[in-house]
């Protein structure tokens, strides 16, 4: 079983996900093309997934990286304090992820620490929600369907309709970028 009681609380996130649309372990296998072994491994806890991963099982699910994850959250109320903000570390990437928002908000604010030379993409499935990803630190490069973004510090780029997303930190130093969230127009 995980230890990490975010990854624990995943699991079961999951798997009520799934049981909430009637799908099987195949079905869902199917819909996200994750094996059933790897699906039925993370609904036990047995398997940290990676982002790639919840991404991929978000998507199938109907719902967003971030909203899956806030579900997992449970709801914390409106004062957040950096301390109990729930943070979810990436096995294969060192990728962490803070919800600085609590679930349920309108706008979710995400803040990532992305170590040097890591990369993380996402299907076009995962992006049907608005997102604008802004580099506190760092160096952040963004291949967005076909095109390619360099952003550094400071830099903020609107994602545009749902595409495949590759985010890469090209240098040796952590990346912190945060990413906003909010309902498609």
């Amino acid at each position: 079983m995980s230890s990490d009681p975010l990854g624990a609380s995943l699991a079961e996130t999951v798997r009520l996900a799934r049981a909430e649309r009637s799908l099987s372990v195949a079905g869902l296998a199917d819909r996200s093309g994750v094996s059933r072994a790897m699906i039925t491994k993370i609904e036990r806890g047995d398997a940290q997934p990676t982002a790639v991963l919840l991404g991929r099982l978000s998507a199938a699910l109907g719902l967003t990286l971030s909203q899956l994850v806030a579900r997992a959250e449970g709801d914390a109320g409106r004062l957040r304090p950096r301390a109990s903000q729930p943070t979810w570390a990436d096995p294969e990437t060192g990728y962490v992820r803070r919800a600085v928002t609590a679930a349920g908000e309108p706008i979710e604010v995400v803040e990532v620490s992305m170590p040097g030379g890591a990369s993380v993409g996402y299907d076009a499935a995962a992006y049907f929600r608005h997102h604008v990803l802004w580099v506190l630190a760092g160096r952040l490069d963004v291949t967005e369907g076909a095109q390619h973004h360099r952003l550094a510090t400071g830099d903020c780029l609107t994602l545009g309709p749902p595409a495949r997303c590759t985010y890469a930190n090209p240098t040796s130093r952590t990346t912190r970028y945060a990413v906003l969230l909010a309902a498609r127009p």
